[in-house]
């Protein structure tokens, strides 16, 4: 029989949420029809969304409670502004609030943003703030799990929030990165980053790089099927013995090797992030 091939990064934000949940679980919190736009864009003259990129599942996995956080990484590049912050730091205290109570609510990210949203730089980056704390204080209780898909990638103060979650898959697909190819560029140089060169960028930056690199912890096929069982699978494995954030002495020893004043390529950031190369 002929398999069908369900891309998960063709979905929009709220099929993909969807699509994690058990079937015929899902209820959007704060969905369109309650309206909440942000209100600084209009004024700029920037067309809102009335749930300002962001969607916030609320459901089950494998029959156990959960909140699935969807990102729109179609509207301003799935930028995190305050209403679309308040909303995923919002649905990440509700689950926290769940799992002090006893009721062990499963949370996962779907990451497809550049960041704080420039246009609300400062109450953006408070969301951020507060959905960075949310996230440590959630994984006492349950494994928090990130999936970055593509193809806007994770930037900016959010891939700090997908670095602290428990686990994080990616497609070869994905990007991830504190900052995007474009500032990079910006401030440093065509001859340090060329953000249009495509093949460096994913090279560099990419899900299959990121992840031979140890910074993440699984590869997986752009397949719906395939992301679904993979997250499924990291519940019921349960937290893991330390997290990312918690081995930085390892990052540390791994930074104290990089010469600064060596060409930095894919292969030897590689080499380095993955303990497999040797001093210089």
């Amino acid at each position: 029989m002929k398999m069908v091939f369900d891309s998960f990064i063709e979905k929009e934000a709220r099929e993909r949420v969807v699509s994690i949940l058990d079937s015929g679980t899902f209820r959007e919190l704060l969905s369109p029809k309650d309206k909440m736009i942000s209100p600084w864009l209009e004024s700029q003259g920037i067309t809102s969304q009335f749930d300002d990129g962001v969607v916030i599942g609320k459901g089950k996995i494998d029959g156990h409670p959960a909140v699935v956080v969807g990102i729109e990484g179609a509207f301003q590049g799935g930028s995190i502004g305050e209403v679309s912050g308040a909303k995923i730091a919002g649905s990440l205290e509700m689950a926290l609030e769940d799992n002090k109570n006893g009721i062990p609510t499963r949370v996962v990210l779907l990451l497809e943003t550049g960041g704080v949203r420039l246009q609300e730089a400062n109450v953006g980056l408070a969301s951020i703030a507060e959905i960075h704390s949310a996230i440590v204080a959630l994984r006492n209780y349950q494994p928090v799990i990130g999936v970055i898909a593509g193809p806007v990638g994770c930037f900016g103060g959010m891939s700090i929030a997908a670095a602290l979650c428990s686990y994080l898959i990616v497609t070869r697909e994905a990007r991830m990165c504190l900052n995007g190819p474009q500032v990079i560029e910006q401030e440093a140089g065509v001859q340090e980053f060329n953000s249009r060169d495509r093949a460096f960028i994913w090279s560099s930056i990419g899900g299959e790089q990121r992840y031979k690199s140890g910074l993440v912890d699984y590869l997986v096929k752009d397949d719906t099927v395939e992301i679904v069982k993979t997250v499924r699978n990291l519940f019921k494995k349960g937290k893991p013995k330390e997290t990312r954030d918690e081995s930085y002495q390892n990052y540390l020893s791994k930074i104290d090797r990089i010469n600064a004043e060596e060409v930095a390529t894919p292969e030897r950031a590689r080499e380095i992030l993955s303990g497999k190369g040797g001093g210089v």
